[in-house]
């Protein structure tokens, strides 16, 4: 059992998200950057989809007690145990009556606590990700509270071995500045030429409307090209017939302060899509704070294919890096 002495700013339970009810409007929630989520899992001898504890900006204070494996990883959140310093991305020890804080954030937004048998709590709808907006799933529908009692679970884990640790080359390095990827589309084909330009070539600035929901940027005005609206589409400029949104799709409500839509999004609605984010830079943009800045870079389908090549083959390496020590290697 862990004793939540204090939850943090937001700390909700996530594991690899809600897959395949994107049609009836359920989106998938899950851990926001899923290579630190799946690095945590590793180090403690996880299944891949075991739940963890997503971690923003500001971490909890917990009291295990029990004795058990941990593991943290993602942005610089620094660890303490018993208020000593403790390495992220590597097996740790806890034992009962222990008690884990986080120093201020360093560089990133969030890091994931992954505990060997995972967090024990309800599948809804083949999951235990929380999603706020509808209070379902993780504990309760909601962040953390003071007070509350998370169970471990017994799931079969294999044993790592205490300092296991993810190598340097593998780590993810965080910055204030970011390049994210994406993919023109669906209704880039509503902005002018200019504004398609203006785009990618400017640094945009994350405002504090940046969450599991999505992410506000403030830069400039963008300019649609004018029409007669279609029958269902509403009268602004930017909005067009329905469509469904993508996780990573961006919107321009009119025209001003560019939405990236995130694992909590709504699935659909009105807004014109100009482009989407990659899939393996959603990690990436889940760890970008309130007034650092992006500069978004269109690639095309190919070279969405190979990030994507490259980030599985990554992944395969901390595998192989950890599990290969207790002879289990699983490549899936």
């Amino acid at each position: 059992m862990i004793k939540v002495i204090n939850p943090g700013l937001q700390t909700t339970i996530q594991d690899y998200g809600r897959i395949g009810f994107y049609e009836v409007g359920m989106p998938p929630s899950g851990a926001m950057d899923k290579y630190s989520y799946r690095a945590s899992n590793l180090l403690v001898g996880n299944d891949e989809n075991a739940a963890v504890l997503e971690i923003t900006y500001m971490g909890p204070v917990l009291e295990f007690q029990q004795d058990v494996t941990v593991a943290i990883a993602g942005g610089e959140i620094p660890p303490k145990i018993n208020d000593q310093y403790v390495p992220m991305w590597e097996t740790l020890e806890v034992k009962a009556g222990d008690v884990l804080s986080f120093d201020f954030v360093k560089q990133g937004a969030r890091v994931y606590l992954a505990v060997a048998g995972g967090i024990e709590v309800p599948l809804i709808m083949e999951s235990r990700s929380t999603y706020t907006l509808c209070g379902i799933g993780g504990f309760e529908g909601r962040p953390l509270q003071a007070g509350d009692h998370l169970k471990i679970g017994n799931a079969n884990q294999s044993k790592i071995a205490i300092g296991t640790r993810i190598s340097d080359e593998l780590i993810p390095v965080f910055s204030k500045t970011n390049e994210i990827r994406v993919v023109v589309g669906l209704c880039s084909y509503r902005l002018t030429e200019e504004s398609k330009k203006r785009f990618f070539s400017i640094d945009w600035t994350v405002t504090t409307e940046a969450n599991r929901v999505g992410y506000r940027f403030k830069g400039e005005r963008l300019n649609f090209v004018e029409r007669e609206q279609p029958f269902g589409a509403g009268s602004n400029p930017s909005n067009v017939v329905d469509l469904g949104y993508p996780i990573g799709s961006i919107q321009v409500p009119d025209g001003v302060e560019p939405i990236a839509l995130l694992n909590d999004a709504v699935t659909g609605g009105g807004y014109a899509t100009i482009c989407t984010i990659i899939s393996t830079d959603l990690d990436k943009m889940a760890q970008i704070k309130t007034n650092e800045k992006v500069r978004f870079v269109a690639v095309d389908i190919n070279e969405a294919l190979e990030a994507r090549k490259l980030y599985k083959d990554k992944i395969n390496q901390m595998k192989i890096q950890v599990l290969g020590q207790i002879g289990g290697i699983n490549h899936g």
